[in-house]
């Protein structure tokens, strides 16, 4: 309680963060109460505008007011109305910005409270104490605090938009977690809530559930689908002694565990605690204008002084009325509605152009980031690959190549392996018949197809059944250098062929690697495989840094070491395992047919799978930052070439004091000029041509002769 009012003395608003507090921050999205904000702002600031500036367009228009409210009832109710826009949706700029400005550190908001308010103060003056003002000078200027208010937050609103829910991944992966579990106790079997159970509790696993729990298993065998933590495609065998982990799904066979880790102790847990904290970031060249904003504020409030207090000195009579004239068209002149709209409209373009493209940019900062990555770091399975193994090879020794699959297909087919897929999809229909059928665990297959025993599995299952693997150890071996894996089958005790399943290149993935490399970006691969299978897959691309033999856990010790030397790395993933990489890399990429909480732990996604996207990406990056540039410069220009015009610099010569309505107009002009340049994103062309349509490779059929 004693830091919440410290905090709150300083200025600044705060609560003690609680599991409550942190559920209700995921459930809600930031951009929803802006959106309320700016639709109060804009309903109560249009009337505004129209009775005040609603003249200047039509003229007709300004005589119908005075002929029937009149005047002076117009400027009443524009003092209502802009009053309420000030002290409803725009009071969080008032809340801020003053404490800010005793702070001694002005902000934007602090900007918004000095061009609002001296607006707003100035049109009371004129309404309430017209004396005060000469008669050239009795004007109200309320539409111009109400825009004001009203342009900031439709910018702010886009900002918070273009950023995205950043909770939406931590909901994802909470929703991994089993809400219950069946513990054994006392050799009873119970139903109990994740909450209470205990490491060494024995935890009892059926088919097709998700695990509670990272765990040991000590009894049973089955296959995990662990794609979540490795991202490989392909489910584990467990057996007695194996490691499991918590929010895994088990496959078809029954499991006895042993927890060992709970709570945040877990995986699942340490990987929500990652994503968690590589999310909160803030687009950092808005920190570049916070910064501008600490030296502009002191600058354009002594400048409106001195302006004050050279016209008290040197002005012509009425010296007060002019002085004040000139004092309020400086703070308006200089109010930040451009540099306000400058970075979210650019940002909001820029990214529903990249949409267009297949690009969907969920966090703002990463338009910033991407245009100066240096390394390119691509996951393998499921990013590189197509994520799902295929036949590619079938290598005979003799025989009928068809008739080969087909027996092999058929003894597959009753096997539960998710390799046996691939196999089964690739022979020709019908299948034969099989009898005596054996799964033998750790070994392959066997099967009596038309009469012929079929031995289908790794060179040990031939060794174990007496056959001589040594003819197809050569073939196994080519395949599996080049990243494929290899199965061997023995037909009646001879061997008689191998065959290879790997899974598949995306189409695109080549044409992306050659293309980043022209672009002067340097690209590397993390993968879980073998060195070997790795380097293989590496060398088709054209990829020369590889990280094989990487854990789940590593990816993220893989882009620190990347970024050691001081490089900005960009990292392209779509598996769960993948989230904290995507987050703690300086900008993530995620495919968009991957899982939910990569693609929402991502600062980008490819929402069509294609991996061209990942220039695309980059291209719009670098024209959008060249957009806020610009924008920047023209916001910042702007008030720098015009704050000396309203504060009276060409009076002496020509005579010309430039109204707060001039004033006004001039700073809606900036805005105008800020939201045509950012609309030219709408032009950005896409920079790779369209990938060929992907077909699954047929696998290629050898036969060579018995020796």
């Amino acid at each position: 309680k004693t830091l919440e009012n410290v905090i709150a003395q300083a200025g600044y608003a705060a609560r003690l963060a609680t599991d409550a507090t942190s559920r209700d921050h995921h459930d809600v999205n930031p951009a929803d109460p802006l959106l309320r904000q700016f639709v109060i702002a804009a309903v109560l600031t249009a009337p505004v505008f129209l009775l005040e500036m609603g003249g200047h367009i039509v003229p007709a228009f300004h005589h119908f007011i005075a002929r029937t409210i009149g005047i002076p009832s117009s400027w009443a109710i524009q003092f209502v109305l802009a009053t309420l826009v000030l002290a409803w949706p725009g009071r969080g700029f008032f809340a801020k910005g003053i404490p800010a400005m005793r702070r001694f550190a002005p902000d934007m908001n602090t900007l918004v409270v000095m061009g609002a308010g001296a607006a707003w103060a100035y049109s009371v003056v004129a309404l309430f104490l017209p004396a005060l003002l000469p008669a050239t000078a009795r004007a109200v200027y309320f539409e111009a605090a109400a825009v004001i208010v009203t342009l900031i937050l439709l910018g702010r609103w886009l900002e918070a938009r273009a950023k995205g829910q950043t909770g939406a991944a931590i909901k994802q992966l909470v929703a991994l977690r089993p809400d219950t579990a069946t513990v054994l106790r006392d050799g009873q079997e119970m139903r109990l809530a994740l909450s209470e159970i205990v490491t060494g509790d024995v935890i009892v696993v059926r088919p097709g559930e998700r695990i509670a729990t990272d765990s040991t298993v000590v009894s049973g065998t089955s296959f995990v689908d662990e794609s979540m933590v490795s991202g490989e495609p392909v489910p584990v065998e467990k057996a007695t002694g194996d490691q499991v982990v918590g929010g895994t799904i088990n496959g078809n066979g029954a499991l006895q565990i042993r927890a060992t880790a709970i709570g945040a102790d877990t995986v699942l847990s340490r990987i929500i605690a990652m994503v968690e904290d590589a999310q909160n970031t803030r687009l950092p060249v808005q920190n570049l204008v916070n910064q501008i904003t600490l030296w502009f504020v002191p600058a354009i409030m002594g400048i409106a002084a001195l302006t004050v207090v050279v016209w008290l000195v040197f002005g012509p009579s009425p010296v007060l009325s002019h002085a004040l004239v000139a004092g309020v068209s400086v703070l308006i002149i200089a109010c930040p509605c451009a540099m306000g709209l400058a970075v979210p409209t650019s940002i909001m373009v820029g990214t529903g152009r990249a949409a267009e493209l297949g690009v969907l940019f969920r966090q703002g900062d990463a338009l910033q980031a991407l245009q100066g990555v240096d390394v390119v770091a691509f996951d393998k399975t499921g990013t590189l690959t197509m994520g799902k193994p295929d036949l590619t090879d079938v290598h005979i020794l003799s025989g009928e190549k068809d008739v080969f699959l087909q027996g092999v297909a058929a003894v597959e087919s009753l096997s539960e392996h998710p390799l046996a897929t691939a196999i089964v999809a690739a022979a020709q229909r019908p299948l034969p018949a099989v009898s005596d059928f054996a799964a033998i665990p750790g070994h392959g297959l066997r099967g009596v197809v038309e009469g012929q025993v079929i031995l289908v599995g790794a060179a040990r299952l031939l060794e174990r059944e007496g056959v001589d693997p040594s003819p197809l150890t050569s073939i196994a071996q080519d395949f599996a250098s080049a990243g494929k894996t290899p199965i061997m089958v023995a037909i009646d005790g001879i061997p008689a062929g191998v065959i290879a399943v790997a899974d598949q290149l995306r189409p695109s993935a080549k044409q992306t690697i050659a293309r980043l490399h022209t672009m002067g970006l340097r690209v590397a691969m993390v993968t879980g495989d073998a060195a070997r299978t790795a380097n293989a897959i590496g060398a088709e691309l054209g990829v020369a840094d590889i990280f094989a033999d990487v854990l789940p856990a590593g990816k993220v010790d893989v882009i620190r070491q990347l970024q050691a030397d001081g490089s900005k790395v960009c990292f392209v993933g779509d598996g769960i395992n993948d989230a904290p990489a995507l987050a703690h890399a300086d900008v993530g990429i995620a495919i968009g047919t991957g899982t939910d909480v990569a693609i929402e732990s991502a600062d980008v996604v490819l929402m069509s799978g294609d991996l061209r996207g990942v220039v695309n990406a980059a291209v719009v990056s670098q024209a959008t930052m060249r957009n806020i540039h610009q924008n920047l410069i023209w916001a910042f220009g702007y008030n720098v070439a015009l704050i000396p015009v309203a504060a009276g610099a060409l009076y002496p010569a020509f005579g010309l004091l430039l109204s707060p309505v001039f004033a006004a107009g001039a700073m809606a002009l900036s805005s105008v000029s800020v939201l045509t340049n950012a609309l030219r994103l709408r032009r950005i062309t896409p920079k790779m041509p369209e990938a060929a349509p992907h077909k699954a490779a047929s696998p290629q059929l050898k036969t060579q002769p018995a020796e």
